[in-house]
């Protein structure tokens, strides 16, 4: 995917984990769980759709997977049918033991401040997310990032 313009948010991390484990990591609610929304309805799976919570913040969306390519690529839709974005995950093995993974969310729109917002937004948000993956897989721990991004009591 190559993006036309600057309207697209980036995220990279280094995940020291072979690229099944982290592929996975990003498919199973199961492990997603560990580390970003709190509920999948299922696994994601090519042209389904499945629906992705977050408790803590009583939020919930509809994702729709467009191109799953086992251990390679991931491509969602999500959000508001009119400002629905997509979210790709690129992975990367850089041996049998290490995996770059690359996730970019662009189809942003709006005017030049709006987008502005949403890329600082999903750049923060991926990057929280990319943390907390890595903590999960290389060390078993969950950090709760997203969890403690909004905590209640501040506005």
């Amino acid at each position: 995917m190559k993006a036309e313009n600057n309207h697209f948010a980036k995220a990279e991390m280094l995940i020291r984990k072979p690229v099944s484990e982290v592929f996975q990591a990003f498919t199973d609610p199961e492990i997603t769980s560990k580390f970003w929304f709190t509920k999948g309805s299922g696994k994601l799976e090519q042209d389904t759709t499945t629906e992705w919570t977050w408790e803590m913040y009583g939020f919930s969306l509809t994702v729709t997977t467009h191109v799953l390519q086992e251990n390679h690529k991931i491509v969602i839709e999500w959000g508001n049918p009119d400002e629905s974005t997509l979210v790709e995950w690129i992975f990367s093995p850089l041996n049998e033991n290490e995996t770059f993974v690359s996730i970019i969310n662009s189809g942003l729109k709006g005017d030049s401040d709006k987008i502005i917002d949403q890329v600082r937004n999903s750049t923060e948000g991926f990057a929280l997310v990319l943390a907390g993956a890595k903590a999960y897989l290389e060390h078993n721990i969950q950090l709760n990032l997203v969890l403690d991004r909004f905590p209640k009591g501040l506005a």
